[in-house]
């Protein structure tokens, strides 16, 4: 068994808390050169940009798509972030990303469950 990896990443406080909670269960990145090292298997750990709380997830499953509207496709609502009440747009991630980046190296969408909250 290989050594375990751990990554780590920054969070908007509102998907922190959608994490820790068990409520968002699947990380949306581009698929760059830093997720592209993170495997089934692996560690993240979070860090919440507003509190400063970290939270230790291991990562379940990987998916690579062309673009976030083909991952919005395959994944419900909930599990990537949003409330019920909310629409599910995949337009929202060009508020992190831009167009340019996420048709050079796609998108991935890590699927996660919590180990650890320090």
């Amino acid at each position: 068994m290989g050594k375990l990896i751990t990554h780590y990443m920054n969070l908007w406080d509102d998907s922190f808390r959608a994490i820790r909670v068990g409520k968002k269960t699947v990380e949306m990145r581009l698929f760059d050169e830093k997720r592209s090292l993170i495997g089934v298997g692996d560690l993240i750990e979070f860090t919440n940009t507003t509190t400063e709380e970290k939270l230790l997830c291991k990562v379940v499953n990987m998916y690579r798509y062309s673009d976030f509207r083909e991952l919005y496709e395959h994944h419900d609502k909930i599990s990537i972030g949003y409330n019920e009440d909310e629409k599910a747009d995949p337009d929202d991630m060009l508020m992190y990303y831009q167009k340019g980046d996420i048709t050079k190296y796609g998108v991935v969408g890590i699927e996660i469950a919590v180990v650890d909250q320090k």
